[in-house]
C-alpha cells in the first residue's frame, strides 16, 4: 500500500479528501491489473463499447476525436493520476479515443471494480467524483481558449494550466516541468498551425515569458505569464481536502 499512498492518483485526490487506510486499500485494489502500451497506439477508440477504464501511473496520454475530413482535435492531455475513459465506462461508450504520447504505464480498471469501490467507500466515490467535475472544468477553459482568447494568452494559459496540474501530483513545479508534447499537439489541441505554435512561442520566450525547448517548459516570469492569460487557478480547486 506505500506505493499506492505516494501514487498520482492518491496525490490528486488528496487535494479533495484525506483519505483513510481503508480508502487507500480500495484503491491499491483498483490498480491490481497494471499494463503497459505502447506510444501511438490506442486505449481506447471512438466509438468502442464494453471497455475498461484506465488509471494513468506514468507517462502521457492525449484525448481526441477525428473529424469526417480526417483532421483531429486534441479534447485533453492525460498525466500521471488521470483516469482515461472513466465516462465512456458509465456511459458505455466511448465518444472519443485515447492514445499514449509515450511508452505508458495504466491500471485496468473494470465497471464492476468501479461500481463496487464506489459501494465501499463513498468518500473515495466522491473524490473521484470531484476529479471527474476538475476536469469538465478544464474542458470548458479550453472551450473558452479556443473561442475567446488570442493566441498569445491560449498557449501561456495552456502552459500555466499543465504546470498547475503537475504540481499537484510531485512532478512539476513554479520553475517548469518535464513535457513530451510536440508542436503538432499543442496545434491540435490549441486550435492553431504548428507553424503559429512555433511563432507564438518564440514571442513568448523573447518577451522573457516562458521557454518551451526540448521538452522542457521554463517558466521565467509566472506573474507576468498569468497577467497575459488571465490565468485564475481556482478552477483547478488544488487548496487543500475539503473532506478530512
Amino acid at each position: 500500500m506505500n506505493a499506492v499512498a505516494h501514487s498520482p492518483l492518491t496525490r490528486k485526490l488528496s487535494a479533495f479528501v484525506a483519505l483513510s487506510e481503508a480508502e487507500l486499500a480500495v484503491l491499491e485494489r483498483l490498480h491490481n491489473r497494471r499494463r503497459s502500451f505502447v506510444a501511438g497506439q490506442d486505449l481506447v477508440h471512438q466509438g468502442q463499447s464494453d471497455q475498461a477504464a484506465y488509471i494513468l501511473s506514468e507517462g502521457w496520454v492525449c484525448s481526441y476525436k477525428i473529424q469526417a475530413d480526417g483532421s483531429r482535435q486534441i479534447v485533453d492531455f492525460q498525466i500521471p493520476g488521470d483516469f482515461l475513459g472513466l465516462r465512456s465506462v458509465l456511459l458505455r461508450t466511448s465518444d472519443h479515443s485515447f492514445e499514449p504520447i509515450e511508452d505508458i504505464q495504466a491500471a485496468e480498471v473494470l465497471a464492476s471494480d468501479l461500481l463496487q469501490a464506489f459501494a465501499e467507500t463513498p468518500r473515495l466515490a466522491t473524490a473521484i467524483l470531484w476529479a471527474a467535475s476538475r476536469d469538465e472544468a478544464m474542458v470548458v477553459e479550453h472551450l473558452v481558449g479556443i473561442g475567446r482568447r488570442d493566441a498569445d494568452a491560449r498557449m501561456a494559459h495552456f502552459l500555466l494550466e499543465l504546470g498547475s496540474r503537475l504540481a499537484l501530483v510531485g512532478i512539476g513545479s513554479r520553475e517548469g516541468y518535464d513535457c513530451p508534447l510536440t508542436q503538432y499537439h499543442l496545434a491540435d489541441a490549441l486550435g492553431m498551425s504548428a507553424v503559429h505554435v512555433n511563432r507564438v512561442l518564440r514571442q513568448l520566450r523573447e518577451r522573457g515569458l516562458v521557454t518551451f525547448r526540448e521538452g522542457r517548459v521554463t517558466f521565467h516570469d509566472l506573474e507576468r505569464l498569468a497577467d497575459l492569460a488571465e490565468f485564475d487557478p481556482g478552477y483547478l480547486d488544488n487548496v487543500g481536502p475539503l473532506l478530512k
